[in-house]
């Protein structure tokens, strides 16, 4: 794929103010329109998933060696608000508003040279049917990248390509590009997201296009019509919330706890001895308590007879919860497990060594 149309960055405050058309004189009575189709609902708000941008930076964290930016489709639920308007009002003033739900992603592979894109159109396809297997309340509601490698640049030339293309994967034909800054350039990480309207060409005459009498009886063939020719798709700021649910809280309070935490204490296996070395203080504990209470005839030096009972029940309700099972049994639950989670890890590995390959065929083709 090649692009011939340039992208055009404007600013959310200059965004906010042309929501609607806006038009620019040129030269000999032309104008430069930049318009928004009655039928696309104007995006008012655009709010992410914390696990769209962990997903968004581990991509990126594993880009190929010496490749520019990373690409991929964004999925969620689009809530519209507002309808039809009547004939007397405006056509060209949006009537509808939409609030855009980024709720999961996945990377696509892609290659850049120069004006030209090679685009995984295949792989996009499939990755879309496998997620939609698991939710099909989602849809796709538009495309993200990180900032380029070479230049910083948020919206680069090609950016209109591939927002075309994202364009027919929409339902609505109006997809969100959603770009992450990723050189932290002021130890900050900068999300934005932009909706994408046509710059055309309009000729502001009504006679343009148009032929005279004379010209038709001596076969003369009318002027061109330049009028809605779009000459580059121009990016607009839309407003962006990073809001988690109430899982994505929990999750994101527990890394922010760990993180100050020492680094020794994130180790699996020594987590797991702790564990082991609590769980067997609280059993010496119980143990001991309950050898007491043996040996005073039922009741403890320290608690009353309601409370030793009430004790022994929990402790029976505990150990009651523990199956029964001979240490045969035991092993072989045990081994059955351990096959299939070592087989389940040599399926993963054998897949990202085939998207490893995958990518590094793509770069050779596209050199």
């Amino acid at each position: 794929m090649s692009s011939s149309s340039p992208a055009l960055l404007l600013a959310e405050e200059e965004a906010q103010t042309n929501s609607g058309a806006a038009a620019v004189l040129g030269e000999n009575g032309s104008m430069i329109e930049i318009s928004s189709s009655s039928n696309t609902a104007v995006v008012s708000k655009v709010i992410v998933h914390p696990l769209v941008l962990m997903s968004i930076l581990d991509h990126h964290s594993r880009r190929a060696e010496g490749s520019g930016r990373v690409v991929g489709t964004l999925l969620g639920v689009k809530h519209t608000t507002g309808g039809g308007s009547s004939a007397s009002e405006d056509s060209t003033a949006p009537t509808k508003t939409t609030l855009v739900e980024i709720t999961n992603s996945f990377a696509v592979p892609h290659a850049e040279r120069g004006d030209e894109v090679a685009f995984g159109t295949n792989y996009n396809k499939e990755m879309l049917n496998l997620h939609l297997l698991a939710n099909k309340k989602e849809s796709v509601v538009g495309w993200y990248a990180t900032t380029s490698t070479e230049d910083h640049q948020i919206i680069v030339d090609t950016s209109s390509l591939v927002h075309e293309f994202y364009a027919g994967e929409c339902e609505d034909g109006n997809p969100i590009h959603l770009a992450v800054d990723t050189t932290l350039q002021e130890n900050a990480l900068k999300i934005r997201a932009f909706q994408s309207a046509p710059v055309q060409l309009g000729s502001g005459s009504a006679a343009a296009g148009s032929s005279s009498a004379a010209d038709v009886v001596n076969n003369v063939p009318p002027p061109p019509n330049n009028d809605n020719v779009p000459l580059a798709n121009l990016f607009k700021e839309v407003r962006l919330q990073l809001q988690p649910n109430d899982s994505e809280a929990i999750c994101l309070a527990k890394m922010a706890t760990e993180s100050s935490q020492d680094v020794t204490q994130t180790n699996p296996q020594l987590s797991l001895v702790v564990s082991m070395e609590k769980l067997l203080s609280v059993l010496e504990q119980i143990s001991s308590y309950v050898d007491g209470v043996v040996e005073k005839g039922g009741q403890s030096t320290t608690d009353t007879d309601a409370s030793s009972v009430a004790l022994g029940y929990h402790i029976a309700d505990a150990l009651a919860t523990v199956p029964r099972i001979r240490p045969q049994v035991f092993d072989s639950l045990f081994q059955d497990s351990l096959q299939d989670l070592l087989m389940v890890t040599y399926l993963s590995n054998i897949t990202k060594t085939q998207l490893v390959i995958a990518e590094k065929l793509n770069e050779t083709l596209t050199v």
